[in-house]
């Protein structure tokens, strides 16, 4: 089975750069040798990865990695620490419906960034 991987990298000057990479160790070491002179990372390495999570469908991989990249700062931060409390008070639907508002009692928005140990 093949997997895809959404990662956050926290770069040298402190910004996240978000992708997804059916391998990850390959890809960790394209954006830290600086292969491309004109990515994104380039001139922002070291590049740290803060952030990992597997799909097995690369549709959901890109859906994810899209639905991240229009995300706040300090959500993105919040995912990363696993402040899921944080997480959900930066959401538009916490600020728009009240706390939890109508994620309570369904798995939206939890179902890609449960916890892991």
């Amino acid at each position: 089975m093949k997997f895809y991987y959404v990662y956050i990298l926290e770069c040298s000057d402190a910004s996240f750069y978000i992708g997804v990479s059916s391998n990850i160790e390959k890809r960790l070491y394209q954006h830290n040798s600086g292969l491309d002179k004109n990515s994104y990372t380039y001139s922002r390495r070291p590049v740290t990865l803060k952030w990992l999570e597997m799909f097995t469908s690369p549709e959901e991989a890109i859906t994810i990695e899209k639905q991240l990249k229009g995300w706040s700062r300090r959500k993105k931060i919040a995912l990363i620490n696993e402040d899921w409390d944080k997480l959900i008070e930066y959401s538009k639907n916490y600020t728009q419906f009240g706390k939890y508002g109508d994620l309570e009692g369904s798995s939206e928005g939890s179902k890609c960034f449960q916890k892991k140990h």
